[in-house]
C-alpha cells in the first residue's frame, strides 16, 4: 500500500520569517511544522476543548527536520500528514512542507506523546481521540523515502 498524505494546515511566509540570507529562516520551518502539530491536535479532537475536556494533551518527545528547498516572503506553503505508526499512547508522524507548486521545501518526522494533564506523565489516548488516529492517513509498508534517516557523514 502506497503512503497516503492529507494537507493538515495552510500559511504563507511572514516578513518576520525572513533572514539575512533573504528566504525563510530555519527557525520558521520548525515553527510551521509546530503549527502543523496544532493542526494534528485539531483533526484529532484535541483542540482547546478537548484538551479541557480530556484532561490531555500531545508533547512532542523527538523531531528530525530536513531542509531541502528555499521558502521566500509571501510564499504560500501547504503541510501534508502522513502517519507512520502509533500505538496506544504514542504518533510517529511525517509532515511535508509545500510550496504552492507542490514542491516540497522541508519535511519533519516527529515521535509525539499523550499526556495526562494532571499528572503531567504519558497515558493512552482517550476514546475519541484514539478513534480519529485510527483514521488518519496512514503511510501502510510504504515508508516516505525521507523518513527513519539519520544524521551521518557519509564517507565514500
Amino acid at each position: 500500500m502506497a503512503a497516503q498524505a492529507e494537507t493538515l494546515y495552510r500559511t504563507r511566509v511572514a516578513d518576520a520569517w525572513v533572514d539575512y540570507n533573504g528566504h525563510m529562516n530555519d527557525a520558521e520551518y520548525a515553527r510551521v511544522f509546530s503549527l502543523a502539530v496544532e493542526a494534528l491536535m485539531d483533526r484529532i479532537g484535541l483542540d482547546a476543548a478537548g484538551r479541557a475536556r480530556y484532561g490531555y494533551t500531545l508533547y512532542t518527545l523527538e523531531t528530525h527536520l530536513c531542509y531541502r528547498q528555499q521558502a521566500y516572503r509571501g510564499e504560500a506553503l501547504s503541510v501534508a500528514l502522513t502517519l507512520l505508526d502509533s500505538d496506544a499512547k504514542r504518533l510517529h508522524v511525517f509532515f511535508t512542507l509545500h510550496d504552492a507548486e507542490g514542491n516540497t521545501l522541508a519535511t519533519s518526522e516527529q515521535m509525539l506523546m499523550g499526556i495526562d494533564v494532571a499528572s503531567g506523565r504519558p497515558a493512552g489516548f482517550p476514546e475519541a481521540v484514539a478513534a480519529a488516529v485510527a483514521a488518519l492517513p496512514g503511510a501502510g509498508g510504504d515508508w516516505p523515502s525521507a523518513a527513519g534517516r539519520r544524521i551521518a557523514i557519509r564517507r565514500g
